[in-house]
């Protein structure tokens, strides 16, 4: 096992600090790595919403990424939010280059608030260039119901979805069921190469969980790039993000979605 795994993430950035490179940041230091960032886009948001987006030039992400890279000893990637297709393009090329065995995609197409953050061409560009370089892919039920084709209203639904796209791009697929409103436990569920397996979590009524997506991406990284299988590393993640929504479910931070409590060990 790796003692300080280096994590790069590649995503846009939250001022209000809640999600994006600020969230990733957070989580990978407190899963016990060194975070370095590429970012992808400059949003105006805060807890209630997003505002604005700008993206970045696609030649000044590729020059982040490559700074990083021919530099640090990167053990894994998270890729977030992309936005637009160039970006996306630059990201391949980069990952090509500079090659790294842990890839974790979370395919950001909205934010908590529902507010739109990655170009639908994009996605497809997304699906064909990066889910195929991806070790894991982290959809949520929105995210994967647009993805597999049908739309998800139950765990069997999560089950059917996560086999598709397995088998479609080549790559374990983590469905996220924290949306899903299905009683009282909240459902993750993983196909990898040996199958699927579930992760059940207590559900927590709160309105903090600005970033949950984020943290649970970058958090696996993290895992991944210290050295822990692909299950262990989920598993470990899954528990992290719990706990973190657990230990800032009494927090007021800001007036909306507020983020969750990443330094809560």
């Amino acid at each position: 096992m790796k003692e300080y795994p280096i994590v790069l993430s590649i995503a846009g950035s939250d001022p209000s600090g809640g999600a994006g490179i600020q969230a990733d940041i957070k989580a990978v230091s407190a899963c016990g790595g060194y975070a370095a960032a590429a970012v992808t886009a400059v949003t105006v948001q805060n807890t209630l919403g997003v505002a604005e987006v700008e993206y970045m030039r696609p030649e000044l992400v590729a020059a982040q990424i490559d700074a990083v890279m021919s530099d640090l000893a990167v053990d894994a990637v998270k890729i977030g939010m992309t936005g637009t297709v160039p970006i996306v393009r630059a990201i391949a090329e980069q990952l090509t280059v500079h090659p790294v065995l842990y890839v974790v995609t979370d395919p950001v197409m909205v934010s908590t608030s529902k507010d739109p953050l990655t170009l639908p061409e994009a996605v497809n560009e997304l699906c064909s260039r990066i889910f195929p370089r991806s070790h894991l892919v982290t959809p949520n039920i929105d995210e994967a119901s647009r993805l597999a084709g049908f739309r998800i209203v139950s765990v069997e639904d999560m089950d059917k979805a996560a086999v598709v796209l397995r088998d479609r791009y080549g790559c374990a697929f983590l469905v996220k069921g924290g949306d899903l409103n299905d009683g009282s436990c909240s459902v993750d569920v993983l196909c990898d190469s040996d199958g699927l397996v579930h992760f059940t979590s207590e559900r927590i009524k709160t309105l903090n969980l600005h970033g949950t997506g984020c943290t649970l991406s970058s958090s696996t990284a993290a895992f991944l790039g210290a050295g822990r299988p692909l299950r262990e590393a989920v598993h470990s993640a899954v528990a992290y993000v719990h706990e973190a929504i657990v230990s800032a479910s009494g927090l007021r931070i800001g007036h909306g979605h507020g983020p969750l409590r990443h330094f809560y060990r």
